[in-house]
């Protein structure tokens, strides 16, 4: 029986909620929709339900990869935490399961798995792995990246350290520019589609040679296959393979973050990364692997693992790899073979992609839409001919999308005016369709007024979601 405290807790009012958080947790825990967060009290498949029991299209939850509360996920996890749950150094099959599983679905000789509990965790022994094996500390990123929250990553993440009030970035750590054809330092208005990318090839080797000439040397590379937190970027064509050979021509290794985009959510691949023809070095893989659950895991090859073996220090993570986790990420990636997932990502991905295309026409602030698979985002602008990003307007969508259609996304980029898609895998072509009905309807009305006139006031006097679904069918 619960007590009554927590019978008390469960019928609290979203007021008091917000009463507590205010009062208990730190004020750096931010919240999606500041002026209204949302108080989510259950997810189910594609749908997030709050307090009163009010449906939202989730939109923005990646981390539930197959779905909020899957059956299988949810079976396999309390199956297994019934009857245990502990430390990998004790011998469990869900765990050799689980590495194989994920072995089977990489490329080329990575071949050795390290468990770990987040991305965070799994891009900081990246690191240290690199660093084992070359015997070298400077690292190249790519600027607007972020690779997590410990101290080492920060290093390495300019979404962070260029902050007012964060950190200054090492001298070890070097900023190469992302490779952005739409609003980057080389792009399609100011260079040959030709020469983009050599363009950013040649920064990043003049960075890595600079370094020798030093006498330091790159221990590694690291960049997200497909930058998220930097705008939804998606690389030109060919750009990793060539940016690869770079860096291994000066000693280094290239380490690609999968830990927002793997596991199918690309469609074409399972990981991002092969949507560029290379074999990184080291990979990184964590919130889709558990769909919620904190799992994630670095794959290496045999050769960098023995270098970090041969270090004598031997790694040890209480909770990474433990029976329960594992048997979650075994689960997860069962179902997006069972269920298609990951063909799903690819039809509906195609879908969201050129039906956005064509809304680009009819409206002068969509000044671009890039993605892959289930991974799209939607550059808002003033204009297609200035460029200027429209970071006030992306963030009204996004309210308005919330508020009026009871869909959810998110806005992010450098100038935070790119919206982004990353939904669960089971987002269908319909759930396609309801969003860009409300995204359709908040870019007429924007047409419509000026952005300084907007207030809530005047969704009441537009029709709902339901009455714009049926107008639409």
């Amino acid at each position: 029986m619960p007590s009554q405290n927590s019978q008390s807790l469960e019928k609290m009012s979203k007021t008091d909620t917000i009463k507590l958080r205010n009062r208990y947790i730190g004020k750096s825990c931010k919240l999606f929709y500041k002026s209204d967060p949302l108080k989510i009290v259950r997810g189910q498949g594609q749908y997030m339900f709050d307090e009163e029991g009010t449906r939202y299209l989730d939109c923005i939850n990646n981390v539930a990869h197959v779905g909020h509360c899957h059956p299988k996920v949810v079976e396999a996890a309390s199956k297994q935490i019934a009857v245990l749950s502990t430390n990998n150094r004790f011998l469990h099959d869900e765990l050799v399961h689980c590495a194989e599983k994920i072995i089977n679905k990489m490329p080329g000789d990575l071949s050795v798995c390290y468990f770990v509990n987040s991305g965070s965790e799994a891009n900081d022994l990246a690191l240290r792995l690199a660093r084992a094996f070359t015997k070298k500390l400077d690292v190249i990123t790519l600027d607007h990246a972020y690779h997590g929250h410990l101290t080492s990553l920060m290093e390495i993440s300019p979404y962070k350290f260029n902050l007012p009030g964060a950190d200054p970035k090492p001298d070890h750590v070097h900023v190469a520019s992302c490779p952005d054809d739409y609003r980057g330092k080389f792009n399609r208005f100011n260079s040959s589609s030709d020469m983009i990318k050599d363009q950013y090839i040649a920064e990043i080797e003049s960075i890595a040679k600079k370094v020798t000439e030093e006498g330091r040397g790159i221990a590694g590379f690291i960049a997200e296959s497909l930058q998220s937190c930097g705008g939804q970027i998606i690389p030109p064509e060919g750009y990793f393979e060539d940016v690869y050979r770079v860096v291994r021509k000066y000693g280094g290794v290239a380490i690609a973050d999968e830990v927002q985009v793997g596991f199918g959510r690309v469609g074409t691949h399972y990981w991002a990364f092969e949507t560029q023809n290379v074999v990184p070095d080291i990979v990184t893989i964590a919130k889709p692997m558990g769909n919620g659950h904190p799992v994630g895991a670095v794959v290496t090859t045999q050769k960098i693992a023995d270098s970090f073996a041969a270090t004598g220090v031997s790694y040890f993570n209480t909770y990474g790899g433990n029976p329960v986790s594992c048997a979650i990420a075994n689960a997860v990636m069962d179902v997006v073979e069972n269920e298609k997932l990951q063909q799903n990502a690819q039809i509906v991905g195609e879908y969201l992609l050129s039906e956005g295309i064509k809304m680009g026409y009819d409206f002068e602030m969509i000044g671009d839409v890039r993605g892959y698979g289930l991974f799209v985002g939607f550059e808002i602008v003033k204009s297609k001919s200035c460029r200027t990003p429209a970071t006030q307007e992306a963030q009204w969508i996004v309210d308005r999308m919330k508020s009026v259609h009871r869909v959810l996304i998110s806005s992010d980029g450098p100038n935070e005016n790119v919206l982004k898609l990353k939904p669960p895998m089971v987002f269908t072509k319909e759930n396609a369709e309801e969003f860009f009905v409300a995204f359709n309807e908040c870019m007429h009305f924007l047409q419509k007024v000026n952005l300084s006139s907007l207030t809530e006031d005047v969704s009441n006097e537009l029709p709902t979601r339901t009455d714009l679904l049926i107008k639409a069918m």
